[in-house]
């Protein structure tokens, strides 16, 4: 019985006859393009046994490098249950591997040195350095989303080999970044006795010192005899170079990859290195696993056709072995309260919601989905959970605005949104009006304090005044539009995008979320509290996610997932591809990869939703869903795909099929002990009209009649 007989009666793994070829094809460099669901993590532990039992090696010889912790922790766990009585190789990450090479040369070196990132007790950490370097450049501290696009703009210079020299004459998230990278080196740097390194810098000096340390690259040679490298698509150029160093002596590297999912090119991926991979290594081989094992078979043709439309690319296919599932779905509502409200009834019409997952391309798409979610007592689980959204300067601004409305002789919080009105005032009039201005309603004070002002800033500012003596008493929601429109904030906000670089289709829609969020709430105050009640929402969700939670999650931080389900949202032009996109053929293939990212997901079912209107503008459909309507218009039809090994997958129940639902409401009665298919056992407390509640465990609930009765959502307990 030879080894591939002998795991298949152990552990039931069958493998086809490309990885077959990848588990044999040890010696020599070897690049192996995995479709999504292709197998391709058992296939590399399937090759790490085989060269460890088979072929002698000692695991210390081999070296496996993964994307992140969690992927090399996982493939451990995974190699111990294949293998239970071998001993694993040192699964690690580039940088884990990295920062080995870096403690060997600056100890060698006699440098002292210190991580900013990570526990940064005795040194700063590196958003402060940041933040001192932004305010020693431009005189301004900078706001939480510029000093994050800063920091992943070190990250893409330092990741792409760039020289310092150069950064000046990049183009940079925001005005004068590189040179606000150059103050931040010099910071760094500036310690007499101490170097302050961050998580970059492990790349760049590992591959410099690995380039210019012939004994040090030599022992690092000497130590590995084979490399294997995961999501290899997602590499940058300094971690390509660092193994290239690594594999010079021996050549024996497999680098597997897909780069039909490379998106990460904005913090420095480089996918043309996969491309031009015969050219680094000319004697490599190159396999293709092309069979899906995932997806169902419109799911897989259609992703399949989709992704040809990029050109950048290695011709290949993906083939299906599962059956029909049912057709790719397209939807377009008239907005995007109405796009929320139909996947909130359908994840609610599930057996199990934990199969589902609501994919987006930017987080603030989240936040709608989060605020119903919550409403309604669904539990949801984000993947890349970011409360930060509620810390936003966009909505801290709002709520500046509001808390003015309530407090009109408040001069610090009329300096706060001042400069963001349509009122052209200077800093510097308003900073003396906080200092030594008269008090009274600030609109009124600042006419009295400021001489210079012109007629139409007056004019302005007593129409203002009487926009804010009727603020208290309205709305939320309408308080937000009369902020974004009638006091000038969003003019304000297309200003700054253009001066500093941020994208104003991802602001407009935080503002577009807010006003979601607003719609059914009556005051100010409540839609304060709603904002820092759904905040703790999410940070529970991501610390403590509850069993059969719907998964919310970035088309990016879904790479390598799965659900049975998957509803991709807000698939608009200028969002996906988003308006920079359109600028650049080569953010438009990222776009494009990003968009298949997203679609092979899905297991069984797939919809593709979007909306027409927003905030009162017309919204076109992504370019991407009228390519995939394209393909389902000339598909082949279900049957018509000779030579596919078909496997029917499960299809999914109605939401009215069990026996025992409840179909009349006049039954509903309070006292009544029911059972609901999401949060279980219940007591019927009252039914208002359209709405029942319902007194669960741990929660009462407020639902919606209608859909529990016409969802069969609930049945006797």
């Amino acid at each position: 019985m030879d080894f591939f007989e002998r795991k298949h009666t152990e552990t039931g793994v069958l493998l086809n006859d490309v990885q077959k070829q990848v588990v044999l094809k040890t010696d020599g460099p070897l690049l192996v393009l995995a479709c999504p669901g292709s197998g391709k993590t058992t296939t590399m532990i399937m090759r790490i046994g085989y060269m460890i039992a088979e072929k002698g090696i000692s695991p210390a010889r081999i070296k496996p490098i993964t994307f992140s912790k969690a992927a090399a922790n996982d493939m451990r766990d995974r190699f111990t249950k294949l293998f239970p009585g071998l001993q694993p190789p040192a699964f690690s990450t580039i940088h884990s591997l990295a920062l080995d090479v870096v403690r060997r040369h600056l100890d060698h070196m006699g440098i002292e040195w210190a991580l900013i990132e990570g526990k940064t007790d005795q040194v700063p950490p590196k958003p402060v350095l940041l933040k001192q370097s932004f305010r020693e450049v431009t005189g301004e501290d900078p706001a939480e989303d510029e000093l994050k696009s800063i920091g992943t703009f070190a990250s893409f210079v330092k990741n792409r080999l760039i020289p310092q020299e150069e950064w000046t004459g990049l183009k940079g998230p925001v005005e004068s970044a590189g040179e606000i990278l150059q103050k931040y080196e010099a910071l760094k740097r500036s310690r007499r006795r101490l170097l302050l390194l961050d998580f970059d810098d492990m790349l760049t000096i590992a591959e410099e010192a690995l380039r210019t340390d012939p004994d040090l690259c030599m022992r690092m040679q000497e130590r590995f005899d084979y490399v294997i490298t995961d999501e290899s698509q997602d590499t940058s150029l300094a971690q390509h170079r660092i193994v290239e160093h690594l594999v010079r002596r021996h050549g024996n590297l497999c680098a597997v990859a897909d780069d039909d999912q490379s998106i990460y090119t904005w913090r420095g991926a480089d996918p043309q290195y996969l491309l031009d991979f015969r050219n680094h290594y000319p004697q490599s081989e190159i396999l293709m696993m092309e069979t899906n094992y995932r997806s169902s078979e419109e799911i897989v043709q259609t992703a399949a056709g989709f992704i040809k439309r990029n050109k950048e690319r290695y011709e290949k296919g993906m083939k299906p072995v599962n059956g029909s599932a049912g057709p790719v779905k397209l939807k377009r509502f008239h907005d995007r309260d109405e796009q929320v409200r139909y996947v909130i009834y359908e994840l609610l019409a599930l057996e199990n919601p934990g199969e589902a997952a609501v994919l987006f391309r930017n987080h603030s798409s989240s936040t709608a989905f989060v605020s119903e979610l919550h409403r309604r007592g669904i539990p949801f689980y984000m993947k890349d959970a970011d409360d930060r959204f509620f810390d936003h300067w966009v909505v801290e601004d709002l709520l500046n605005f509001m808390r003015l409305a309530y407090l009109p002789e408040r001069k610090d919080l009329f300096a706060r949104v001042a400069l963001k009105m349509d009122l052209f005032i200077s800093r510097s009039a308003v900073e003396a009006f906080v200092r030594s201005g008269p008090e009274g309603n600030v609109f009124d004070a600042f006419v009295r304090s400021a001489a210079s002002l012109s007629d139409d800033q007056r004019r302005k500012l007593a129409a203002y005044r009487s926009i804010y003596d009727e603020l208290k008493d309205r709305r939320p929601a309408d308080v937000i539009r009369t902020i974004r429109e009638k006091l000038g904030y969003e003019a304000s906000l297309k200003s700054r995008s253009e001066k500093f670089g941020y994208r104003i289709d991802t602001l407009t829609g935080m503002l577009d979320t807010l006003t979601v969020i607003a719609a059914p709430l009556r005051t100010m105050t409540a839609f304060a509290e709603k904002l820092a009640e759904l905040k703790t929402a999410v940070s529970e969700a991501k610390r403590h996610p509850q069993e059969g939670a719907v998964t919310l999650s970035t088309f990016h931080s879904a790479k390598g997932l799965e659900f049975r389900h998957v509803f991709m949202v807000d698939l608009n032009e200028g969002t996906i591809p988003a308006t920079e996109d359109m600028k650049d053929p080569v953010m438009m293939e990222e776009a494009r990869r990003l968009f298949y990212v997203g679609m092979t997901r899905a297991k069984e079912r797939l919809e593709l939703i979007n909306y027409s209107a927003d905030n009162g503008k017309d919204l076109t459909e992504s370019r991407f869903i009228s390519e995939v309507r394209g393909l389902l218009a000339i598909g082949r039809p279900v049957g018509e795909n000779p030579g596919t090994t078909r496997r029917p997958i499960r299809k999914r129940a109605s939401a009215i099929s069990h026996p025992d639902a409840i179909s009349d409401s006049g039954v509903l009665k309070p006292g009544l002990k029911v059972r609901h298919k999401v949060f279980g056992n219940g007591e019927v407390e009252e039914v208002r009209g359209e709405r029942i509640l319902i007194r669960f465990a741990k929660q009462q609930k407020e639902l919606d009649l209608t859909m529990c009765i016409s969802r069969g959502l609930l049945e006797r307990s």
